[in-house]
């Protein structure tokens, strides 16, 4: 006999991720090399571009686990598109997991009205597609080969 819940409970969010994390290291040999090392641990990487005044004009906030830089948000304010500004934030974020993290690839989710050409243009290759997620809206996963 089982009691379903839809709670929202913090404390068991974590004891479920601790043992799936416990599960997944001894079913797979390379999670398992992967623990104890200084890759194993998730590092945040944000990348900050401010506008003469000091304001925000544009920013990309990810993080890097297991040699890869996971790109979570890239923005950059409209009055400052156009200029390049989204590029150099990549750019760097790239350099930074490449050069700093020793990361070997990027990955990153955007949707069709945001920008899967951008990101074709600067060497990332669609690895998947979810049509209608959002309902109206396709969903892309694209990666890349850091040199």
């Amino acid at each position: 006999m089982f009691r379903l819940e839809t709670e929202v409970d913090m404390a068991r969010r974590e004891l479920l991720r601790s043992r799936l994390r416990e599960t997944n290291t001894a079913a797979s040999p390379v999670l398992r090399a992967l623990r104890g090392t200084p890759r194993a641990r998730e590092a945040p990487l944000h990348v900050w571009a401010s506008d003469a005044a000091g304001g925000l004009a544009g920013g990309l906030v990810g993080h890097t686990w297991a040699g890869w830089l996971h790109v979570t948000y890239l923005w950059v304010d409209s009055r400052h598109r156009g200029a390049g500004l989204g590029s150099r934030l990549l750019s760097e974020a790239e350099r930074v997991a490449r050069t700093d993290r020793d990361c070997r690839a990027v990955r990153l989710e955007t949707w069709d009205f945001q920008a899967p050409g951008f990101y074709r243009k600067r060497g990332y290759e669609v690895v998947g597609v979810i049509p209608d997620y959002p309902p109206g809206i396709t969903e892309y996963t694209l990666t890349k080969t850091l040199a």
